[in-house]
């Protein structure tokens, strides 16, 4: 087995050593029940000591990679279950800012004096309060509203039916009957992950992609294999390759407005996926929280299959509230009601509140106010904040035409965790690139939403991190 290490490379050794011989087993260039090289011969042959290369075989069999065997050697493990997700404290500074859970933990502190640029939700300050106030009131003057029911297993049917015509609009055929009401977009994904897949199964994400799909996947014992992202959509030849080999259930992804790029898929590539999820019998999930942040939506997977191997997952929490959240869930007849009971048997009832909440700003066009509200500022934020961060040394990936998000490239020799750590102990929050990424292959990308990052703090503090003698400062 032979191994590089890269010793201007600023991660330990030992996390090199591991991590390479993981990628190995998780490509199956090494199978269950391969020897591994001795201790001893492993130390001589990539130059380290031998207790480094115990610390990394131990790592490996506490992950469960390897097993032990007394007198006889380390070997890799059959296949197991994807480890639980684990909240304890990651075992080095790096791992802890690359983290998906701990970065939701720094996100959602409700230090004022925090400033999140690295965070996925507007400002409060961009949301109509008063109007959800008032909404509110009449919902609660309104005779017949069900303000102390569990309500029905699919959810408020009049916000169903709204959402049935709204989803006409971008060409998806859906029934009401075919839309279940969820408490969030996040419940969407994990009842979606429940109903689907098992401890050990195989699910494909973009890479970068959207860091809770990779931490709701680990919590149910479920393994996620990057496809790399480019700006037109996935690297479909790779996706092809990773189908083939792995037999996957599902496909996560963002087909428009890709978190955490910005990037929209084109439409030969979203055919083409298509057939690669036809010839290799996966589902597609098509997360699309963000419809509303694009003036003129365009190109839906699901409108091109029509729910055969698509299900759709919307949203209302990003332009809305955060406080009252709804989403849904769009599946075939069938689909849609073995979710519905997965969502019974794990939380009984529905927000029937939010759904009505929802409902009311829906038809008497306040919400359409407010999206189109939100929409022009996002656009005069994105032009501001990139001029900013460019000046600061910053490249983009590319240049997304509407929603919230830039996916910055930083100057040649810098880790975004480093930088993600030293401004977080100067009360900016970031987002590092490896926390989208399953190969961690984005350790020079930040994602910035710009309407958090319009404080010039945001630059005051990036700009000597980034300057010459950066990586020096940092380390002091």
């Amino acid at each position: 087995m032979e191994l590089v290490l890269d010793r201007l490379d600023r991660r330990p050794l030992v996390e090199q050593i591991t991590n390479a011989i993981i990628e190995r087993i998780e490509r199956r260039a090494l199978l269950p029940g391969v020897r591994l090289p001795s201790i001893r011969r492993l130390a001589t042959t990539i130059g380290v000591s031998k207790f480094t290369v115990i610390e990394s075989y131990d790592r490996l069999v506490a992950q469960g990679y390897l097993t032990s065997r007394p007198a006889a050697g380390f070997f890799v493990a059959g296949r197991q279950a994807a480890p639980a997700l684990d909240l304890s404290a990651p075992d080095d500074g790096r791992s802890r800012a690359i983290d998906p859970i701990w970065i939701m933990r720094q996100a959602l502190t409700l230090d004022d004096k925090l400033i999140k640029a690295g965070c996925g939700w507007l400002p409060g300050s961009w949301l109509d309060e008063p109007q959800l106030r008032r909404a509110l009131r009449q919902i609660a003057n309104q005779p017949g509203s069900q303000l102390l029911e569990y309500g029905q297993p699919l959810g408020f049917a009049p916000l169903r039916e709204q959402l049935s015509r709204r989803l006409a609009g971008i060409a998806i055929e859906a029934a009401p009957q075919n839309i279940l009401l969820t408490d969030s977009g996040s419940q969407s994904i994990d009842l979606l992950h429940r109903y689907l897949v098992q401890p050990g199964d195989t699910v494909l994400v973009d890479d970068p992609g959207y860091f809770n799909f990779i931490g709701n996947l680990r919590s149910h014992r479920v393994q996620a294999i990057g496809v790399p992202r480019l700006p037109d959509g996935p690297d479909l030849d790779r996706l092809a390759a990773l189908a083939a080999e792995h037999r996957p259930k599902l496909y996560l992804t963002n087909a428009a407005l890709h978190n955490p790029t910005g990037g929209q898929l084109a439409p030969a590539v979203a055919h083409r996926l298509l057939q690669l999820a036809e010839t290799h019998d996966f589902l597609i999930a098509e997360d699309d929280i963000f419809l509303d942040f694009q003036e003129r939506p365009g190109l839906r997977l699901a409108a091109l299959d029509q729910l055969r191997r698509v299900i759709y997952l919307g949203s209302f929490t990003k332009t809305l509230s955060a406080a009252c959240r709804c989403g849904f869930i769009v599946a075939g007849g069938a689909r849609i009601a073995a979710i519905s009971d997965l969502k019974l048997a794990s939380s009984f009832g529905n927000n029937e509140l939010a759904a009505q909440l929802v409902h009311r700003l829906l038809v008497d066009g306040s919400y359409r106010k407010q999206v189109e509200a939100i929409r022009l500022r996002l656009r005069q934020a994105m032009a501001q904040v990139q001029r900013r961060l460019e000046a600061c040394g910053l490249t983009p990936w590319l240049q997304p035409s509407e929603g919230m998000f830039l996916w910055m490239r930083l100057p040649e020799g810098l880790d975004s965790a480093d930088i993600a750590r030293a401004a977080l102990a100067q009360g900016v929050m970031l987002a590092p690139g490896d926390a989208f990424s399953t190969s961690r292959s984005c350790g020079n990308f930040l994602r910035f939403n710009v309407a958090q990052s319009q404080s010039q703090r945001v630059t005051e503090v990036l700009r000597p991190l980034l300057g010459k003698g950066a990586m020096r400062r940092i380390a002091e």
